[in-house]
C-alpha cells in the first residue's frame, strides 16, 4: 500500500519487504511522518518485483520471510545496483549480522527495535550514499584505477594489462578509502568508523577484510601495495 506523504522530508521512496504486517505498519506510519514515501511488499518474490518496478531510494529487508529468503534477495539485489539497503531481522547471532554486511548490507537492526531509530539509521545511510555520488567516480592511484559508479577496481600488472579485482562491497569500500588519502596512514578504528559505521565490527574483521583484499591485489601484481604500520593501522602505498 502506498502511502501519501504528510511531511517536508526528501519525498524519497523507501521500498519496505516484511512479511509481518504489523511490523510494516508501524514503519510506514513513522516514515509517511517523516515525509519519505513508502512501499510495503510482504515476500520477497514481490519484493523483487517492486523493486525493479519502482527503483527506490532505499531497501528495508527482513532476513526470515517465506519463499525467498532475505539474504538471497539482498545478493540478487546488490548484483544489480548499489542501492541502499537495511536488514531488519530477529536474528542477532554475529555471523549473520557480518554476513548480511558481507554481502553488501548499509545496515543492520535487529528486531525489536524503536521505529525512530531505525528513521535515524535511513538517513544516515541515504545521506552517506547521497555524499558518495558526489565524489569523482575515477580514482587513480599508480597502477590501480576504481571507477566509483560502475563499482569496479582493476591493477595493471608489470605489462601494462588491467586485471579486474573481484571485490566484496566491504573490500571495495576499504580500497576506496585508502586511495582517497595514499600513503596516509589509518587506525583500523578510522577504517570501521569510515567503511562499518553502523556494524560494531571489531579490529579482527578489519584485519581479516584487508587480509582477502591485499591477497587480491597481490594476484593481480599488486604486491605489498597495503601496508601494515605496526601499532598504527594500514596505508596504501605505491612509488
Amino acid at each position: 500500500m502506498m502511502m501519501k506523504q504528510s511531511g517536508d522530508n526528501q519525498n524519497q521512496l523507501i521500498l519496505i519487504i516484511e512479511d509481518e504486517p504489523e511490523i510494516a505498519e508501524i514503519l510506514q506510519v513513522y516514515l509517511q511522518h517523516e515525509g519519505f514515501r513508502t512501499q510495503h511488499a510482504s515476500n520477497g518474490r514481490q519484493g523483487l518485483q517492486l523493486w525493479r518496478q519502482l527503483h527506490p531510494d532505499l531497501v528495508l529487508l527482513d532476513i526470515r520471510m517465506p519463499g525467498h529468503d532475505g539474504l538471497d534477495i539482498l545478493q540478487t539485489i546488490r548484483s544489480e545496483s548499489n542501492v541502499p539497503m537495511i536488514m531488519l531481522t530477529a536474528l542477532t547471532d554475529d555471523i549473520t549480522k557480518l554476513l548480511s554486511l558481507r554481502l553488501g548490507a548499509d545496515d543492520y537492526i535487529a528486531k525489536p527495535f524503536n521505529p525512530a531509530e531505525v528513521i535515524a539509521r535511513i538517513k544516515s545511510v541515504l545521506r552517506r550514499s547521497q555524499i558518495a555520488t558526489l565524489k569523482p567516480p575515477l580514482l587513480r592511484v599508480g597502477r590501480l584505477t576504481i571507477d566509483q559508479n560502475a563499482h569496479t577496481a582493476q591493477f595493471d600488472d608489470v605489462l601494462g594489462r588491467p586485471q579486474e579485482l573481484s571485490l566484496t562491497l566491504t573490500e571495495f569500500k576499504l580500497l576506496v578509502h585508502l586511495a582517497r588519502q595514499p600513503k596516509r596512514c589509518f587506525s583500523r578504528v578510522d577504517l570501521i568508523e569510515a567503511c562499518l559505521p553502523e556494524s560494531d565490527a571489531l579490529d579482527r574483521v578489519i584485519d581479516s577484510h584487508l587480509s582477502k583484499l591485499r591477497r587480491k591485489l597481490n594476484d593481480a601484481g599488486g604486491v605489498d601495495v597495503i601496508q601494515t604500520v605496526r601499532g598504527v593501522g594500514y596505508r596504501l602505498w605505491m612509488d
